[in-house]
């Protein structure tokens, strides 16, 4: 894997320096990416779905924390003994997965179903922070500052 070097776009990107930190720590880390497997879809424009395969855990051996922008999940396995595997290829291993949430993004609701762990988020961007449409033509007045 190749290792890039942001420093010379940290001179030209201000404000931008959240982003270059989270590419280049994404990039450097060590964690297995396959387990366990899941999905992020859209379901319309601020609502959002990560689905998790997690077959063998129950409710009581997972658990989601968001602090901040940070969703973790975890997944804990009790060992099971007196078991005489010939081959075992189902992964029964720990797990914590994280995943970095947008601003305005947080956690409504999560629900476990047929193996599939289901983590339903919602973006609610505040109203000074939308879009809003700007009058050409039009001055404003300016309140005067009391002296």
């Amino acid at each position: 894997m190749r290792n890039v070097d942001f420093t010379p776009l940290y001179r030209h990107a201000i404000g931008f320096d959240r982003l270059f930190n989270l590419v280049e720590a994404s990039s450097t880390k060590t964690q297995a990416a396959g387990y366990p497997p899941y999905n992020i879809e859209q379901t319309d424009e601020n609502n959002y779905r990560i689905t998790m395969a997690v077959a063998g855990f129950s409710e009581e051996r997972l658990d989601l924390t968001q602090n901040e922008n940070m969703l973790v999940v975890t997944g804990t396995r009790a060992p099971e003994e007196d078991k005489n595997f010939i081959y075992q290829g189902i992964a029964e291993r720990n797990f914590e997965r994280k995943f970095q949430l947008a601003d305005y993004v947080s956690v409504v609701g999560a629900n476990l179903e047929n193996g599939l762990l289901h983590i339903d988020l919602f973006r609610e961007v505040p109203e000074a922070m939308q879009p809003r449409k700007i009058a050409i033509g039009q001055s404003a007045s300016v309140a005067p500052t009391a002296e």
